[in-house]
């Protein structure tokens, strides 16, 4: 296991503590994850929502960040931290205060390149928003 599998792996348990920006921004853990992919459902609360009850776009981003950002942490090595490096959104549906299903994919490791793809998905089955990531690869430092 490495370090990004056993935070994975805690976060799936419900041990892991929840960082501080995902409590900021009510983002949540995972439900699931397994070689390559990642899986979350993710229901707004009210005061995420726009006027008219729908979702925020930049919020959106924020999901799909995180959650390729999660995808990464189970093909990443011990030696390596990663960021993202290039993040693309196409919005298919409204989406609004709805459970919705986030997956993420990895579809591609490389030395240095991790490329995710992903979708959003409404509880009636239609995808809402569909999404690919670049994930670059660092050295990782040590923990202090």
């Amino acid at each position: 296991m490495t370090w990004g599998t056993e935070m994975l792996e805690n976060m799936k348990r419900g041990t892991h503590p929840v960082p501080p920006v995902t409590r900021t921004l009510q983002l949540g853990l995972i439900d699931d994850w397994g070689d390559g992919w990642v899986r979350k459902t993710w229901t707004p609360k009210e005061e995420l929502l726009q006027q008219d009850g729908t979702m925020f776009g930049g919020y959106i981003a924020s999901l799909f960040d995180q959650i390729f950002a999660f995808a990464a942490m189970t093909v990443i090595h011990d030696d390596e931290a990663y960021r993202t490096s290039n993040l693309n959104i196409s919005f298919l549906s409204l989406s609004r205060r709805e459970s919705v299903t986030l997956e993420a994919n990895v579809v591609s490791r490389s030395r240095r390149l991790i490329t995710i793809e992903g979708k959003m998905i409404g509880p009636d089955g239609t995808v809402r928003s569909i999404a690919t990531a670049q994930q670059i690869t660092t050295r990782r430092d040590p923990a202090p």
